[in-house]
């Protein structure tokens, strides 16, 4: 797998952290403080230029109204979470649809379908949170990156991979919540990355879809095993 100058941390569960070439820090998932599989001396964030949050479950959205008023970075998600942000004091907010690109400091974002729920946790009430979705995120090296968020494999997948060719693709495995790493490898054949980085599984018990499991059974793709904290 080659970045191109590009930096990839994986913080836990499907948080990550992408510092592009021109020095640009992206947060993909608001769950870092609270999240269990992040190391301790990750959880400490020293600089966020944009924020990326697919849905408003708490395991993805924790920590992010925190974290946006720390840093003041530009928040990219559904226009109606990013609108539940705002009414929270977020100053920042950049939504968005799928179908949509944007712009947002060095990157082009484009917002992508993902078969899930999303409710956020308001004070103990459970009100709507959009639509899950999913990023590309396109540098200007040319490399592309697609996370998936939370999803169930769906076969427009392969519209992702014919329009937008990810070379990298962050897939959850973990089962139960998302896919199990039989449907992912099933996502490997649709999406047609290069490279494979699973996420989403080992965080809660239930979760038990497992990296070697994976590895067994998607064909002809690189698959990256990576440990909370890592770089590449």
């Amino acid at each position: 797998m080659d970045l191109k100058g590009a930096k990839l941390t994986w913080l836990g569960h499907a948080t990550f952290r992408l510092e592009t070439p021109g020095g640009k820090t992206i947060l993909i998932e608001g769950w870092v403080m609270g999240n269990p599989k992040c190391p301790d001396k990750e959880k400490q964030l020293k600089k966020v230029d944009v924020m990326l949050c697919t849905h408003g479950h708490r395991d993805h959205i924790g920590d992010a109204l925190e974290i946006a008023k720390k840093f003041n970075p530009t928040v990219v998600g559904m226009v109606e979470l990013c609108d539940w942000m705002e009414l929270k004091g977020v100053k920042n907010v950049s939504g968005m649809n799928k179908g949509g690109t944007q712009t947002v400091g060095d990157i082009r974002v484009t917002c992508v379908h993902a078969v899930h729920s999303s409710g956020i946790d308001d004070d103990g009430k459970m009100i709507y949170g959009a639509e899950a979705c999913g990023f590309v995120i396109h540098l200007d090296n040319g490399v592309r990156l697609y996370h998936a968020g939370d999803t169930a494999v769906f076969g427009d997948m392969a519209i992702i991979g014919e329009l937008y060719s990810p070379d990298i693709a962050l897939l959850p495995i973990g089962d139960h919540y998302t896919m199990s790493p039989r449907e992912a490898a099933y996502a490997c054949k649709l999406l047609k990355p290069k490279t494979v980085i699973p996420m989403h599984y080992g965080t809660f018990p239930v979760l038990t879809g497992t990296p070697a499991e994976f590895k067994k059974l998607a064909q002809g793709v690189e698959v990256i095993e990576m440990t909370p904290g890592q770089t590449l």
